[in-house]
């Protein structure tokens, strides 16, 4: 899952699609450059926006993916913004930021029994030990391992 920062430093031609794949090229940290693959609904949605996108104002003179109001780039306070307002309206309670979707994510694909050095790789993370902090044991965790411990009478 990519950062919200690399979101809006998105550009049209970072897109790459075909008739069966898509793919990210991002610019993470450092301005490091990586590619990500697409999950096949993002791919959808993301063809609908591209379709979209040239009736913005300012379209064609940008050629940021993700344009505000004025037709300037998104920036990552107003992306967050927008994170924020579709988890009100979806009835979230909790405080939903970007960062917390990615760690939602990250957490997920760990206790799902991905393989961390992948999930690490789906992250951007340069150091393995970043990731390792989403494979930490949670109380429920430790509560059913002590279950595994036979003790005789």
């Amino acid at each position: 899952m990519t950062r919200i920062s690399e979101v809006v430093r998105l550009n049209v031609d970072d897109i790459q699609m075909s008739a069966r794949k898509g793919g990210l090229r991002l610019y993470g940290k450092g301005d490091k450059f990586r590619e990500v693959d697409m999950h096949p609904k993002l791919r959808t949605e993301l063809q609908l926006w591209l379709d979209e996108r040239p009736n913005w104002p300012h379209a064609a003179d940008n050629r940021a993916l993700f344009l505000n109001a004025k037709g300037g780039r998104l920036s990552a306070r107003a992306a967050g913004g927008i994170i924020a307002e579709i988890a009100r309206t979806a009835g979230l309670d909790d405080a939903t930021t970007a960062h917390v979707l990615r760690h939602t994510l990250a957490t997920t694909l760990v206790r799902g029994k991905a393989d961390l050095v992948l999930v690490a790789e789906i992250l951007g993370h340069a150091r393995l030990e970043t990731t390792r902090r989403y494979s930490l044991p949670s109380d429920k965790d430790k509560e059913d391992a002590l279950k595994l411990i036979t003790v005789d009478r």
